[in-house]
């Protein structure tokens, strides 16, 4: 059986959008062609493919399971396609990335604005988000986040520094309630912690002491999924927070915060773009992976 190509791209796209109109959009086709390719498609296959009510399109059981075969084989053939033209080309398109929002480095705009000049046909879509995610489901080209959360089966490159988590604080909260001398007495103090949404428990601030890692619950008096709010309210006095050295840097430098308990804070590995294995990496985010390593060195 000759394969439908044309049938099996609109296909992916239905099962992916959950809607033929939806599919249809994105396809820039009519609606009645998504129809049409859907209806050619099942009875060349000799299956239902699509469940469809009035208000919603599922994938029936055979629908799945080539939903399941086809994708990666569409995958492929796309970055192959990329690939080839690519050869004669410079690089070009969108770069989508997810990167994590204390990538302080990363963020600042020196590195992103140096890449930008040095190829000029490339465009990014950045989303500066701390949720988990699968960046190959969701459709980025890549991610920033901490080694220690990246999957083992990515590629990843390192694009900042050894990193450190510390607790700071503003000299007028110290000399209003004192220093804690060890991180089991921050429970006793006013803290600032951050969680990604409500939904989570804020995050434990995690220590080390003779080589052992440990975690301390500090009932936050105020939490926040803004790194800002919580600098802004230490800074005021309001209590200590818990974040990253480059974060508070410069706030520490103009003796805004003082850092606290260092002694437990020791450096960890940093900051790392990473990226799904392929055979024929895009052309585009190869040049990012090239410009950050020459950056680095």
């Amino acid at each position: 059986m000759t394969p439908d190509l044309a049938g099996i791209a609109v296909f992916v796209s239905v099962a992916e959008a959950h809607s033929f109109r939806a599919a249809s959009e994105r396809l820039g086709v009519t609606r009645s062609a998504v129809s049409q390719a859907i209806r050619r498609l099942e009875e060349r296959m000799g299956v239902a493919l699509f469940q469809r009510t009035t208000r919603s399109v599922h994938l029936t059981e055979a629908g799945e399971r080539l939903y399941q075969s086809v994708r990666p084989a569409l995958d492929d053939l796309g970055t192959a396609m990329e690939a080839l033209g690519e050869m004669r080309d410079q690089p070009r398109g969108l770069v989508r990335l997810a990167v994590s929002s204390i990538a302080e480095r990363f963020l600042s705009g020196s590195l992103l604005a140096g890449f930008l000049a040095a190829y000029p046909d490339v465009r990014l879509d950045i989303t500066v988000t701390d949720e988990a995610s699968d960046i190959v489901a969701e459709g980025f080209d890549a991610g920033v986040r901490l080694g220690e959360v990246i999957e083992q089966d990515m590629i990843a490159i390192p694009v900042s520094d050894e990193q450190r988590q510390m607790v700071v604080a503003s000299p007028d909260y110290l000399a209003k309630h004192g220093s804690p001398a060890h991180p089991r007495d921050l429970p006793k103090h006013h803290c600032i912690g951050w969680r990604p949404n409500p939904q989570v428990a804020p995050y434990r601030w995690e220590f080390t002491e003779n080589g052992r890692d440990f975690a301390v619950d500090v009932d936050p008096r105020v939490t926040t999924n803004d790194m800002r709010v919580m600098i802004q309210l230490a800074c005021a006095g309001a209590g200590l927070t818990f974040g990253m050295e480059e974060t508070f840097r410069p706030y520490m430098a103009r003796a805004e915060l003082v850092p606290l308990l260092e002694e437990f804070c020791p450096p960890f590995p940093g900051f790392y773009l990473y990226y799904p294995t392929r055979r024929n990496l895009p052309l585009k985010l190869r040049a990012l992976v090239n410009y950050l390593r020459k950056a680095r060195r």
